[in-house]
């Protein structure tokens, strides 16, 4: 998932959800008894970050313990995340799973120093983000069956950008290819700011990108959003169809989760996953997610669990047929 820069004020979004009144707090001698250190695999200010931040207020109100957040970027977030498999399973480390450690770098990477499903106790997901298609303004298309129209009449002349090889932005593009049967030239930048600065200069001509940073540019009239990469249209910008109402099937989004060592008692499991429960449905952080481009999104153990597996096995041909893969 690419890192949109945010500003100050979003970043600190979260810090007035500490005060507000009517939270129900644990009983003492329950988990959490200590604060709980929070690892985010991602560097501090960017979407992830500032998501993570309101998800850990909430949570430090619900339980009367600090949720500490440490971001421990690197490899893609592996390197957080392997943090997290590593550490003791007693409730006290936690962190950020989501769709490129737990879904695409078991294909991606040739050598993981974590297994994805082994290593971890899923807890719940947090957050779901789609992917939004802009394309230049000068390319002649305003909706998804003109860009199919356009590229099958020119194979191979037209390019997109994403964030990088193997990122949820470039899988879009190659799940856009197969199922629409076109042919279009990859262009992966190193994050997402440099790809978008080409589009609009007309250096490629379409580009998948997370949709808060992408929307922002075509409200200001710099680019031409034309279609969300999730299965349904986003409540945060309705009047957009989903690429799904011309190629059905069509469904990738950036997901999170929050994980923990494997081996996490069930005591502790269940009092994470009820205090996230409370978390994730209250309207303050629903909206200040929602402010963010992101849908709040509890799920049980069991649904989370199976959710990765199910995108882990989704994921996997689009990689191959890429050709992306890192030692």
């Amino acid at each position: 998932m690419s890192e949109p820069r945010l500003s100050r004020r979003a970043m600190l979004a979260g810090t007035s959800l500490l005060a507000m009144p009517g939270i129900a707090r644990a009983q003492a001698g329950d988990w959490p008894r200590r604060p709980v250190r929070y690892i985010n695999p991602f560097p501090a200010g960017g979407s992830t970050d500032v998501l993570s931040r309101i998800y850990c207020v909430r949570m430090s109100e619900l339980t009367g313990q600090s949720f500490v957040v440490e971001n421990r970027g690197g490899a893609g977030g592996n390197v957080g995340v392997d943090t997290v498999a590593k550490s003791a399973p007693d409730g006290y480390t936690i962190g950020l799973g989501g769709i490129a450690s737990h879904a695409i770098a078991p294909t991606l990477y040739n050598n993981l120093n974590f297994d994805p499903e082994k290593d971890f106790t899923f807890i719940t997901g947090i957050w779901q983000l789609p992917n939004l298609l802009g394309v230049n303004l000068d390319l002649p298309v305003r909706n998804v069956p003109e860009l199919i129209a356009l590229l099958k009449a020119n194979p191979g002349k037209y390019s997109f950008g994403s964030a990088g090889s193997g990122t949820t932005l470039h899988l879009s593009g190659e799940m856009f290819k197969q199922l629409a049967g076109v042919d279009m030239e990859h262009v992966p930048y190193r994050g997402a700011a440099p790809g978008l600065v080409d589009l609009m200069a007309g250096r490629i001509h379409m580009m998948f990108d997370n949709m808060p940073s992408i929307l922002a540019l075509s409200r200001q009239g710099k680019v031409r959003a034309l279609a969300v990469t999730s299965e349904k249209r986003s409540p945060i910008e309705p009047d957009l169809p989903a690429i799904a109402e011309y190629l059905p099937g069509f469904d990738v989004i950036s997901w999170t989760c929050v994980c923990a060592p494997a081996g996490l008692p069930k005591d502790v499991t269940d009092r994470m996953s009820h205090f996230s429960k409370q978390a994730l449905e209250h309207p303050d952080l629903v909206k200040s997610f929602r402010d963010q481009g992101a849908m709040a999104w509890y799920t049980s153990m069991a649904e989370i669990t199976a959710f990765r597996a199910a995108q882990q096995a989704k994921l996997a041909p689009l990689i191959r047929a890429s050709g992306a893969k890192v030692d």
